[in-house]
């Protein structure tokens, strides 16, 4: 097989099946939902939703970048307004909490705003007493997942899940700590980024995350996008 995944919908097919395998050992699967991170995870968990049978939504979580360093993440903030912090990055380069108050704001704002547009009047769904299996298309360093445990955790999930098709094994054996189990497909070392190990590491679009949610929720009213 080969140690790259051609896109986000084969990354999905794959980490369905290495789930599979782990259900048994993790959980009753009747009572476990699937919930991804937006927008790069939505295909992923789409597949490992279908493959599995389960529910699926979204769950939202925007990274804290530094400003003028967007790229580089001081934290993140979640569903919830649940704001996880990289203590090490604000401390070294001595952010104030003005700033993370600002920027957490902007995204807190994006969050809503994107919520509105993917689930509409749609209620979040109650994941109290369920298994929650998080997923995304991949994890760096993993800090974004991190704010979504925290605020998952916050609604009583039964356990809590990470599924993702590739990551870092320092990251996966970081967040092994947090959660009852981490999944992944490929812990490649060096790693390089998520990107890397993608044939197809196009931007995943926000009607493509509506189509899919309304396929997962058998309404594919509007929806164009193929499915294989």
């Amino acid at each position: 097989m080969a140690e790259y995944f051609k896109d986000r919908y084969d990354a999905g097919q794959r980490l369905a099946k290495k789930l599979a395998e782990r259900m048994g050992d993790i959980a009753n699967p009747k009572d476990a939902i699937v919930l991804a991170l937006p927008r790069g995870g939505v295909p992923v968990a789409f597949e490992v939703a279908r493959t599995l049978n389960l529910p699926m939504d979204v769950f939202l979580v925007r990274k804290l970048g530094v400003p003028g360093q967007e790229e580089l993440a001081m934290g993140a903030i979640a569903s919830g307004g649940v704001v996880v912090l990289n203590q090490d990055v604000v401390n070294y380069l001595g952010i104030s909490r003005e700033i993370i108050d600002f920027v957490a704001e902007r995204e807190r704002k994006e969050l809503q705003r994107r919520d509105r547009l993917y689930r509409g009047l749609k209620p979040a769904p109650n994941i109290a007493g369920h298994t929650v299996v998080l997923v995304d298309d991949g994890l760096a360093t993993g800090s974004t997942m991190r704010a979504a445990v925290s605020a998952v955790r916050q609604q009583g999930p039964s356990r809590i899940v990470i599924a993702v098709p590739v990551a870092p094994p320092s990251t996966v054996m970081e967040l092994r700590t947090d959660v009852d189990d981490v999944v992944c497909v490929l812990q490649p070392e060096p790693f390089e980024g998520v990107g890397r190990w993608y044939e197809d590491f196009s931007q995943t679009s926000d009607d493509e995350v509506r189509c899919l949610l309304g396929l997962s929720n058998h309404n594919e009213s509007g929806c164009r996008q193929a499915i294989a």
